[in-house]
């Protein structure tokens, strides 16, 4: 069975987002006897935001202005950075204070603001666990939480290892999470492929000290490819954006098609989304 691709590409700018890039992708696939199948596709869009610390009403608010739009796109899924509900750290007196349990009064109010939007989305955030604390992403869909994914390979010591590795679906269309360090082990991604995952999606925070984040500016683009073309898989990447204290994050918000290609992205160092139809 072989495949063609075809594209269309248009280019609008809207102030929901520095640059929209929109890409109509009809995948084709030929199977044995000559006949030509039109596969399933998925609306995706990523984003690439400036971070917020401890306001979680403030990340909310932005929540709620992105998925509005991205209901009146009809994107089916939004992928939002790694820590972005709560912001990002390693300290682990911090960790503990923004950490939140799913099965909270105000993990069920965030679910409840939610609620009003079709699209779903993929938020990183600190969970409060029986056992510990979990660098997860959490699907959420109308207002209900529909799955948790926990980073298997933190490098930061105050968070415990995840150890599963769950696929979703959306419209029939398979898909499963890991979380920027895990880009680094080919693993991660290949436990989701062979679940029959189309897409993987990357929630990022490579918010680093200057010499690190220049250091990683292409590795991480590179990782991202190399994830694709090793499980014939769609790859989307969310980066938080922008300077905090002495630290700075280019921005790698991205979508990646299974032959390793850059299809789209957010220009670095500005906060912008990116919509594809991918499958």
């Amino acid at each position: 069975m072989g495949y063609s691709l075809s594209c269309v590409h248009d280019k609008t700018i809207s102030n929901t987002a520095d640059l929209i890039s929109t890409m109509h992708v009809s995948v084709h696939f030929l199977n044995e006897d000559g006949s030509d199948t039109l596969m399933q596709k998925i609306r995706v869009a990523t984003f690439q935001r400036r971070p917020l610390f401890d306001d979680i009403a403030g990340t909310l608010a932005r929540l709620q202005d992105d998925l509005a739009w991205c209901d009146n796109q009809g994107v089916e899924l939004a992928v939002f950075p790694e820590c972005y509900l709560q912001g990002y750290t390693s300290d682990q007196q911090i960790i503990a204070r923004r950490a939140i349990a799913v099965d909270s009064p105000s993990f069920n109010d965030i679910l409840t603001k939610l609620s009003p939007f079709s699209t779903d989305l993929i938020i990183g955030f600190v969970e409060q666990g029986i056992d510990g604390y979990y660098n997860s992403a959490a699907l959420i869909g109308k207002g209900k939480l529909r799955g948790i994914y926990a980073k298997n390979h933190p490098q930061e010591q105050a968070f415990l290892p995840g150890r599963d590795m769950p696929v979703f679906q959306k419209s029939g269309f398979l898909f499963g999470i890991n979380i920027c360090f895990d880009a680094n082990f080919p693993d991660c991604a290949k436990r989701l492929s062979t679940q029959a995952a189309r897409l993987i999606c990357y929630p990022l925070n490579n918010m680093l000290a200057v010499a690190t984040a220049d250091k990683w500016r292409h590795k991480s683009v590179e990782n991202l490819r190399q994830r694709a073309i090793e499980t014939a898989c769609w790859v989307v990447s969310s980066d938080i954006v922008g300077v905090s204290g002495d630290k700075l994050s280019h921005g790698c918000t991205c979508i990646v098609n299974p032959q390793g290609e850059i299809v789209a992205r957010v220009t670095q160092g500005v906060e912008g989304v990116v919509v594809f139809d991918v499958g």
